[in-house]
């Protein structure tokens, strides 16, 4: 019965803090936008011309207590670009609030099923990093599919260039003719400089935004081409040559090393995978690695060597291309 009771609070504890993150979030959303539709007629015109992915709620949570809390916290702001960099709406203060709220209650209720003090922690810290670990993946998935499309989306600015458009106008068509999240960060850079942002300041706001090798050399180019001069045109396909080969033999590397790589995997995931299915298997066989200092310092020892081995064996099948 106690079991059963400490899930459902669990349970009722995480859809009440995501329940109020998500409506407090949208109805955040609806007030910004009611006051510009009943703003002046400046803020009006600028309602029906500027994106509307300009229109950002600098709020860290929803919730005061916790807004106050993380605007003295000094990585705030990494978490605001990870998030802005995985195309996630969602407030800081919600993912960490998750993390906080998986991690807890799933340490409780394996507490409550296994009894000893150590494995609990480690599902706990596997079920707190479930939020983060989202958004590191959907940023990983968008950064990619962007440096996929980047290419198609320089050959068609220097098109536009060549039939006489001018950059504003061909990143205007790049919005308009790519698929996100191309056509997302091309529209931002173009607006930032409708509503007067300096040339240089909106690519610089690009790179954070889009933090890969290529759009830096993008916009290095096209800034070097403002200051001095020169055949646009010539330099953007220049430009867009460059990251195809680079493209084409980071796929050579990838498919020489896949071997190694998936060997890498399994090395680093064979230990805790045994640990765990002993676990459940035998949980008597192992119990004294928990219960004894020797064997959690042994368990310490084992992590910590798995871990680095890990490192060092992640840098050797991965190569910078």
């Amino acid at each position: 019965m106690a079991l059963l009771i400490s899930i459902i609070i669990v349970v009722a504890v995480v859809a009440a803090v995501l329940g109020i993150q998500l409506t407090g979030s949208s109805d955040k959303r609806e007030q910004i936008v009611r006051r510009l539709r009943e703003s002046t007629p400046v803020a009006k015109s600028l309602e029906a011309h500027a994106s509307a992915e300009l229109l950002r709620d600098e709020g860290l949570s929803t919730l005061p207590w916790l807004d106050r809390a993380l605007s003295n916290w000094s990585k705030i702001s990494y978490v605001r670009a990870l998030l802005a960099q995985a195309g996630v709406s969602t407030k800081p203060g919600q993912i960490i609030l998750s993390t906080g709220v998986f991690g807890l209650g799933t340490y409780l209720v394996a507490h409550l099923l296994l009894g000893n003090p150590v494995l609990p922690v480690l599902y706990g810290l596997i079920a707190g990093s479930i939020p983060i670990g989202t958004v590191y993946f959907k940023r990983y998935k968008r950064l990619g599919a962007f440096e996929k499309n980047f290419p198609d989306a320089i050959d068609l600015l220097a098109r536009a260039v060549r039939a006489g458009h001018a950059l504003n106008s061909g990143m205007e068509i790049v919005g308009e003719e790519m698929s996100e999240p191309i056509a997302g960060e091309f529209r931002k850079t173009f607006e930032e400089q409708r509503l007067g942002l300096m040339f240089k300041e909106a690519l610089v706001n690009l790179c954070e935004r889009v933090p890969t090798q290529d759009v830096r050399f993008f916009a290095t180019a096209l800034i070097i081409q403002d200051e001095t001069g020169g055949n646009l045109a010539e330099i953007l396909g220049s430009l867009s040559a460059t990251i195809r080969d680079r493209f084409r033999i980071r796929g050579e590397v990838r498919a020489r090393t896949a071997q190694g790589r998936l060997t890498a995997g399994l090395l680093i995931s064979i230990p805790p995978a045994m640990l765990i299915a002993l676990n459940i298997i035998n949980p008597e066989y192992i119990r004294p690695l928990f219960t004894n200092m020797t064997g959690i310092l042994m368990l310490v020892g084992a992590g910590t060597l798995q871990f680095l081995g890990g490192i060092i064996l992640w840098k050797i099948v991965n190569i910078d291309v």
